[in-house]
This record gives structure tokens, sequence and C-alpha cells, in this order.
């Protein structure tokens, strides 16, 4: 499987028989100057409906577009939505998010899309064993560094990718990946844009990889 991060919270995963899952396609403008998504996929992931998560009219090759938290498997991948909220407040703020957890290649891939508040227990059951764990950790519109650093703890993934802060292309009032990495172990800064992960060579204890942006 691999894993390339497009920019913001978009990601292409691609599975070993060549599946593309794309991931919060987002709409570039004003404060988001990441470049234009020009990929093709078999199944994209929304979290929530704004426009930097929600942009599926972009992708192409006729997509299944899962926007609901009804498990389903398609084209040999298990996908199961968790509702959950884009703020701390039960959604008043911001609304609702859904975490997508995808079984690929027998690894277990979490994405968190928009979480804005720690997991009940509840929610960690529904989630359950995560290899790869996907997590926004630039606060304001979702957990920051301090919140996100305790997300991990609970879901204690192999591998852990941030998404969501801010960086040259990404100027939203947020913080960068940093503050995130303040005084943590394991860290992988890669030259690129994606990482190739198996099973039988995930991590342990978790590592965290730090991504460039594709686009």
């Amino acid at each position: 499987m691999k894993i390339r991060w497009l920019g913001h919270a978009s990601f292409l995963i691609t599975s070993a028989a060549g599946i593309r899952i794309i991931t919060d396609p987002y709409s570039p403008g004003g404060d988001l100057d990441y470049g234009e998504i020009q990929e093709t996929a078999d199944i994209v992931t929304v979290s929530h409906d704004h426009f930097d998560h929600s942009n599926v009219d972009v992708i192409g090759g006729n997509p299944r577009v899962v926007r609901d938290v009804m498990p389903l498997e398609f084209k040999g991948i298990g996908i199961r939505g968790v509702p959950t909220h884009h703020d701390d407040t039960g959604g008043d703020q911001r609304g609702n998010n859904i975490i997508f957890c995808l079984d690929i290649d027998d690894i277990s891939v979490c994405h968190l899309g928009d979480l804005g508040h720690l997991l009940t227990a509840e929610q960690l059951t529904e989630v359950g064993a995560v290899d790869v764990l996907l997590i926004p950790v630039g606060g304001f519109f979702t957990i920051d560094a301090r919140v996100a650093s305790e997300v991990c703890e609970q879901l204690a993934p192999g591998v852990v990718i941030p998404m969501h802060y801010k960086n040259e292309r990404c100027r939203f009032p947020i913080t960068g990946v940093e503050e995130f990495l303040k005084d943590k172990t394991g860290i992988s800064r890669r030259a690129g844009s994606e990482v190739e992960l198996k099973r039988e060579a995930l991590p342990a204890p978790t590592q965290i990889i730090v991504l460039k942006p594709a686009l």
C-alpha cells in the first residue's frame, strides 16, 4: 500500500491491487494554496461538506463517493465510518465529522477528518485497532497538537501521519507541524510526499512520518 499526501487532509492511497482511494479532496483558493487535484480514484471519502474537504467533482474515474457512516466493501476495500464532531461542543460550532476506517491490504488506516475532540470510549470501540493514523494537528478548526497527541495515545497506531496544519501552502490561522512534533521520538521526515507500507513491516513502537505535500 502506498500513501501519498496531496495536501491539507487529502491523501491518495493505492492498494497493492491498484485500487485508488482519495480522502477529503479540497478546493484550492484564498488561504489554501495547494495545487488543483488532478487524479482519478475508485473511492473518495468525505468527512464533512466544508470546501476544503469535499471537492469530489474534481476527481476523475467515476469514483464511489462515501459520505456516511454505513459500512461497506467496495473493490476489496473495507470502509467504516464513525460519527464524531468538528468541535468540542457536540457540533454546535462547526457541525459533524466522520472518521473513516479503511481496511487495505490487511492494514487498518484511520482518517480522522476534521476531528474536534478527544474520542469517547464508545468511539474508540467503533474505531478499533489502528495501524496507520492520518491525524489533523493544526488546531483552531480541529484538535490541536496537545489533543492530537492524546488521541494518538488513545489509538496507539503503528504509524502516524500528520495533516491539516499550517505551512507555506496553507495559511489558515492554525499551527504548523512542529508544535505536534515537540518532545516526540520516532520521527521520520521524508523528502517526498509518499510512503509505502506493508503489513509485515509496520513499525513498533509508533513512528511519526512527516510527508511533503505533493501539490
